[in-house]
């Protein structure tokens, strides 16, 4: 008999015991990941009386053993992939990995146990999270890169306050939407806030034409379509490149996203007219990318690493950015955030709206003095968010009443957009707070974080010997 009792974490590491198993069968984590996602749903396709063609159906695959089931299961990923819309989305090019009919009919009877559909919300999509991070910290490190940590996609969430009730045809896009994060937790956030305060036929429409996503990799938009199904969601998630494609015409009311970190696949520079900039750099061009497709009077919630503020044409791109959009606030996110996959990357989260310039720049510093975040001993958690959510206030525009006093700890800061101005448009410069640990040889950052800022404060000083030389060089020639 199925049972709900079973928590998030048991979920999580009873699936995870098994693909150690797998692993001997020569299945890698993102395939395991990958087949959890068919067969789960699957089983919750039953559960939820979703209609698929009964030949393909739970009931009928739980029945199949030996080399039968295998070669049904097979069959049953082709056939599904034939099907129409969403079902057709999630299984394209859906191939089985299992060699051994044992453990395929072993993982069916794991999954069959569970009664997926009477489990919380964030249970049962958060067991798929939840795998995908220990995919991610097992040295699959290329996991990490689409998945961003829930408690800072919250608390950026909870800032934006995407309702999409105010307007018909509001809508909520992530152009690197990865396994969908930001895009859930928008749905979440939607759910928890308005509860039982609206109507049939406006959370048909919600659920329907609300949510969009672009993906490059097939495998994390497969997950994110999936991830996505089980909240209720039928989001349309491309199979397309955001930044080398031209401009769809696509526009959108709100966008929360997390650009991949790196600079692999940005080795060009994108040939498109409405990117004023002309620039290799993938997470400035995503910053292009967004000016364009967000609407008049729409609103962002971007997560940049350090670099990106500081690097070749950062200047120019928010200068853009900050004469079409007001740039209100600033987030420097704690170091190790992205632990365990990204553990040594700095990174901030920018909010801004568009259609009106900016006049002040608010910073809040959650990094200086703030113990770097680990996996077990210091995790991420709503706390190191709170004091800064206060301090952005009520509106999802920034534009609440803000006072400097609102942070304890002096972590709150206006700086003028003559400031800005004064320092180039580069954001990466505006540090108030004397860095303690620099101070402390027992508490020292990490070396690879020491030695990603002094190759980061190298090139900053390049690039301004660089633009110095050139000046120096104009005006001998003249």
């Amino acid at each position: 008999m199925p049972t709900n009792t079973i928590t998030n974490t048991g979920v999580v590491n009873k699936l995870w015991g098994f693909c150690h198993i797998l692993r001997q069968d020569g299945m890698d984590y993102g395939d395991y990941v990958e087949q959890l996602t068919f067969l789960l749903f699957l089983k919750m396709a039953e559960e939820k009386k979703v209609v698929i063609p009964k030949e393909y159906s739970w009931a009928v695959l739980k029945t199949k053993s030996g080399t039968d089931l295998t070669d049904f299961y097979s069959d049953l990923l082709r056939g599904m992939a034939k099907q129409e819309g969403l079902l057709g989305a999630i299984f394209t090019e859906a191939l089985s990995k299992f060699t051994k009919p044992v453990n395929l009919k072993k993982l069916i009877d794991l999954i069959d146990e569970i009664d997926w559909s009477s489990l919380g919300v964030d249970v049962k999509a958060e067991a798929y999270e939840g795998l995908l991070e220990k995919s991610a910290s097992e040295g699959k490190k290329g996991a990490g890169q689409y998945f961003t940590p829930r408690v800072l996609i919250r608390s950026i969430v909870s800032c934006i306050k995407p309702d999409p009730r105010k307007i018909p045809d509001f809508s909520i896009c992530d152009p690197a939407a990865g396994t969908g994060g930001f895009l859930v937790a928008a749905y979440d956030w939607f759910l928890k806030t308005v509860g039982e305060a609206v109507n049939r036929d406006d959370l048909e429409r919600i659920r329907k034409k609300t949510y969009f996503g672009t993906e490059l990799v097939p495998r994390p938009r497969r997950l994110a379509l999936m991830n996505l199904y089980l909240h209720g969601i039928e989001s349309e998630i491309r199979l397309g490149d955001s930044l080398y494609e031209p401009d769809r015409g696509d526009r959108y009311n709100v966008i929360l996203t997390n650009p991949p970190f790196g600079t692999k696949g940005a080795n060009q520079i994108p040939e498109r007219q409405d990117f004023t900039v002309g620039t290799s750099n993938k997470q400035l061009n995503f910053v292009q990318q967004i000016l364009t497709t967000l609407k008049p009077g729409g609103r962002a919630g971007v997560v940049l690493p350090d670099n990106v503020l500081f690097a070749d044409q950062a200047g120019e791109i928010f200068k853009i950015l900050m004469q079409d959009c007001n740039l209100h606030t600033i987030l420097r996110l704690p170091r190790g955030t992205f632990t365990p996959y990204s553990q040594g990357v700095k990174a901030n989260v920018i909010f801004f709206t568009k259609g009106l310039p900016t006049e002040n720049v608010w910073i809040y510093d959650a990094r200086t003095n703030v113990p770097g975040i680990t996996k077990k001993d210091r995790p991420l958690t709503p706390k190191h968010f709170a004091e800064f959510e206060k301090c952005y206030g009520d509106d999802p525009n920034g534009l609440s009443s803000r006072k400097e006093t609102d942070s304890k700890e002096g972590r709150w800061k206006k700086f003028s957009l003559e400031q800005v101005k004064e320092a180039n448009y580069k954001l990466d410069g505006f540090k108030w707070i004397k860095d303690e640990d620099l101070d402390d040889p027992e508490n020292l950052p990490e070396p690879e974080e020491l030695l990603t800022d002094a190759m980061s404060e190298l090139k900053e000083a390049n690039t301004a010997l660089e633009k110095i030389y050139a000046e120096l060089t104009n005006g001998t020639d003249n």
